[in-house]
């Protein structure tokens, strides 16, 4: 039948022109609103398989504490279990993960409505930070429920989904992103990260240090099985890390003291504390040793003083408050089979061949650490020439997080190895030369290894000899006609930012790291300096290298303890 005959009514045309209209908009309204990968909340059923485990990991995210997350790892389905609980959850929420944090380019989980219904679905962040649903749904919602404390939400996720916009789940740590909705969202295409309120949960805090005088026991020694962070109630948003420092045994007496860890006024003699006991940083839970080893303290040949350490994240500047956080240390006086030790490996080779053991020592925890700039922190054990065991890796770390991590399995360390540690930093944002040091613009390259049985040895860290430094300071400012060389007349810092640098005086400068010797100082446990000839080493021949492996994205190795 054609549509246009004559004897066709003004009223027929009107009556389709309206239904056609009216389908049109069904079709509209039901794409924007029911997304057909995305999960209907309301009409979830309860009756799916919960997580076998409890769980044991959980962080506040947001300072205001309205946002937490707490998770699980399956590794015999290689999957992570995640609950998100919202106090207040408005009109919906964002969980992310990206490299470094990003609002763009990240891997993202929307719980959020349409101002008639609710849905939850894997979604994605572009360049721009818009964001849109994923067409491939690998978040798996468990369970939603309104409880006393605030809106729950169970979902889980495989380690690696082979999908390109998702984030790997690997070993080291993780940046979560997270923000909250104001309004309905009739399409989630329609939302964008850049305008509404997130946040970052990892991020840097100021510093508190106390000293506690006759802390530690004083007769028997004991061992330290087990430690466990104690936060004030209502300050778990803002107590950011703590640690736990005991001070050198020849240290008798130290002044009272409690105040901010960089203050000028601080006594000379508490850097004598710095042998670390424990640690803590948000997210991490109770550290345990392993059976047949312990940290000892106390004893007569100990310290009777501790050092601790509190460091604050407060940025919505919240007032009146008072915090007596710290960590509770769990000790036994029966004593195990082997006292544990921790060792400071850094920067670049670290041969530990002349202090260890005929049986080697056995490595179960590890605490990467460098400042802003770090990117990546990675440990290996050469043995004969060849990479043979990653300890510790983290290829998304990050500065504001550094628990210690166990490993996952025990590594074995043999007189005669080398471990070697390396940094990866990125300095695309400085104007000026970074340099080693202590500042916080500085950097460091370090590895705090957890091991037993202990050993004399204390660190073990390396730098480039400073005699072929001065030889490369002359070199390039006489490469660039300069009469007069400053290489002697102030300090190392100093001469880097004199340099006039241009790509031929950065090649040189890397080259010179390539093939200079390099100076060791490997202390003990007394800061004394271990016997031997340390000061110029060559560096060792590597003669293969340990790729990360390549598992199919179904099969990846999982994380240690955090997703």
């Amino acid at each position: 039948m054609k549509i246009f005959r004559r004897d066709f009514r003004l009223q027929d045309v009107t009556v389709m022109y309206f239904t056609a209209l009216a389908t049109l908009m069904i079709i509209l309204v039901a794409s924007y609103q029911a997304p057909g990968t995305a999960v209907e909340v309301s009409s979830l059923q309860s009756d799916q398989v919960l997580p076998p485990l409890p769980m044991p990991f959980r962080v506040l995210l947001d300072p205001s504490g309205e946002l937490q997350l707490a998770w699980n790892i399956s590794y015999a389905t290689q999957e992570v279990y995640m609950e998100l609980r919202v106090a207040k959850v408005r009109h919906g929420v964002v969980l992310g993960m990206s490299d470094r944090g990003e609002l763009v380019n990240a891997d993202l989980v929307v719980l959020w409505d349409t101002g008639a219904r609710s849905y939850f679905g894997d979604a994605w962040s572009d360049s721009a930070g818009r964001v849109s649903l994923d067409t491939q749904q690998d978040y798996n919602l468990i369970r939603a429920e309104q409880r006393e404390d605030g809106f729950c939400l169970l979902f889980k996720r495989s380690f690696a989904t082979c999908d390109p916009r998702d984030y790997l789940i690997e070993e080291g740590t993780v940046h979560f992103i997270y923000g909250f909705l104001d309004k309905p969202l009739v399409s989630l295409e329609l939302l964008n990260l850049s305008r509404i309120q997130t946040g970052l949960q990892r991020v840097p805090g100021n510093d508190l240090l106390v000293l506690y005088p006759d802390a530690a026991p004083k007769h028997a020694k004991n061992h330290i099985v087990m430690y466990e962070p104690v936060i004030t109630r209502g300050n778990e948003a803002i107590v950011h890390h703590i640690e736990v420092f005991e001070c050198a045994p020849e240290v008798h007496e130290v002044p009272d003291y409690s105040g901010s860890c960089e203050d000028k006024m601080k006594p000379r003699k508490l850097n004598s504390c710095r042998h670390v006991l424990a640690a803590w940083a948000m997210g991490a839970e109770p550290f345990y040793y392993p059976p047949d080893a312990g940290l000892p303290i106390g004893g007569p040949e100990a310290s009777r003083f501790l050092r601790l350490e509190v460091h604050y994240h407060n940025p919505l500047i919240i007032s009146g408050r008072r915090d007596s956080s710290g960590i509770r240390l769990h000790y036994t006086p029966s004593l195990r089979r082997y006292d544990a030790g921790i060792m400071e490996l850094g920067l670049v080779y670290t041969p530990i061949m002349a202090a260890l053991p005929k049986d080697g020592i056995f490595v179960f925890a590890s605490q990467l650490h460098t400042h802003l700039a770090g990117r990546a922190v990675r440990t290996v054990v050469i043995r004969g020439g060849r990479e043979v065991e990653v300890l510790s890796q983290d290829p998304h770390y990050s500065a504001h997080y550094q628990m210690i991590r166990s490993l996952r399995k025990m590594v074995h360390v043999l007189p005669g190895d080398v471990l070697i540690t390396k940094c990866t930093y990125n300095t695309e944002d400085r104007t000026k030369p970074t340099v080693g040091g202590f500042g916080i613009m500085d950097e460091m390259c370090v590895d705090y290894i957890h091991y037993y049985p202990r050993t004399q040895l204390e660190l073990c860290k390396t730098h480039v000899d400073p005699a072929f430094l001065q030889k490369y300071f002359n070199f390039i400012n006489r490469f660039h006609g300069d009469d007069y060389c400053v290489c002697g007349d102030v300090g190392v810092t100093e001469q880097y930012q004199q340099l006039k640098w241009d790509e031929f005086t950065a090649e040189v400068l890397d080259s010179l790291y390539d093939t200079a010797p390099i100076s060791m100082h490997c202390n003990q446990s007394s800061a004394k300096l271990f016997p031997g000839d340390w000061e110029k080493q060559p560096l060792p021949v590597v003669t293969s290298v340990l790729e990360k492996p390549h598992y199919p994205c179904e099969a990846r190795a999982p994380p240690t303890s955090a997703p």
